[in-house]
């Protein structure tokens, strides 16, 4: 079997080459990104240079490389491959015969965009955050009162994220970015969680939630528990949404409330670390995907989780470069 990974270079890449490595499934593992010096071009067994998915050569040179390696799945380890891979799936499943972990349009553009977010969770009637844009926020500061949180809709790793304590500060936040949504603040840094998820076919099949400690935007310790009331409520969530396969709930309690302020439409920048409390997303995935077995909830071990930075240390002549991209042409 052989899985290609985009994405080499992010932590969901990284990760989820890291999650297979570490699965039964025995898998050679197809490794892409745009950049030479990304760490996890060399953890696959084939390595190839992938144009960023704006690149107007993307789905071209993406193509090629299906076309020659022909794996059995291919996994997206970036947000902006998201949108065009979704866009693209049947093309490329029909083309290539290679299955995308990717869900569809509707859920990946409800999932990017954090207003969407907001109104989709409202009107299902689940854990929502409070939220306008710009010109409505009077309504919002009336209900919720400061402290309130602008963000861009469509953001990452807490890039443009503020927290505004004042109307002076909301008036300058919202003069400053575009395309932003207003928040309420809710829970506090101590009751901050990240939950995966795995839906087919409508159902939300396995859960697990985790609260965490952040550091610039990115997980840096998790602590594991069965945590019984908030995978239930993942798992509500979950089913609503019909990701195809893996999705990523990030939320606060507030007053005992989880309320969901980020939906990934993908594995997670946590898929590696959840691995050590039992919860391989990827080998279920894979196995559900391919071989028709049922995904069934693992027993979730209760575990710390410290990160760390590592490293890969490549010599001189292993270098990726870019004439070797241009002998892998097919």
């Amino acid at each position: 079997m052989k899985v290609f990974i985009t994405g080499a270079g992010a932590l969901l890449g990284q990760g989820i080459i890291r999650a297979l490595r570490r699965s039964t499934l025995k898998a050679t593992i197809v490794v892409g990104d745009p950049n030479p010096l990304s760490a996890g071009l060399y953890w696959g067994d084939v390595a190839h240079l992938v144009p960023m998915a704006n690149d107007p050569a993307y789905l071209d040179r993406l193509g090629a490389l299906l076309r020659a390696e022909r794996p059995d799945i291919l996994i997206p380890g970036t947000d902006v491959e998201l949108p065009i891979l979704s866009t693209n799936r049947e093309a490329i499943e029909r083309t290539y015969g290679t299955k995308v972990i990717i869900s569809s349009p509707r859920v990946v553009s409800i999932a990017n965009d954090k207003w969407l977010t907001s109104e989709f969770l409202r009107e299902r009637g689940l854990g929502f955050v409070p939220s306008c844009l710009p010109g409505h926020e009077e309504v919002l500061i009336e209900e919720c009162g400061f402290p309130l949180v602008v963000k861009p809709r469509v953001g990452a790793r807490s890039i443009g994220f503020s927290v505004v304590r004042n109307r002076e500060q909301l008036t300058r936040a919202i003069a400053e970015q575009a395309d932003i949504v207003i928040q309420k603040y809710v829970g506090s840094e101590a009751t901050e969680y990240t939950a995966g998820t795995l839906t087919f076919d409508g159902k939300c099949r396995a859960t697990i939630v985790m609260r965490r400690d952040l550091r610039d935007g990115n997980t840096y310790r998790a602590f594991a528990e069965p945590f019984p009331a908030l995978n239930k409520a993942m798992a509500e969530a979950a089913a609503a949404l019909g990701a195809y396969g893996p999705a990523n709930f990030q939320f606060r309690l507030d007053d005992g409330v989880p309320r969901i302020f980020e939906i990934n439409a993908r594995f997670s920048g946590t898929t590696a670390v959840r691995i050590h409390a039992g919860f391989n997303e990827v080998e279920m995935c894979i196995r559900h995907i391919l071989f028709g077995e049922a995904v069934e909830q693992p027993e979730i071990m209760p575990v710390t989780i410290l990160r760390h930075w590592s490293e890969t240390v490549v010599r001189p002549g292993e270098v990726i470069t870019a004439a070797e991209l241009l002998q892998e042409e097919v």
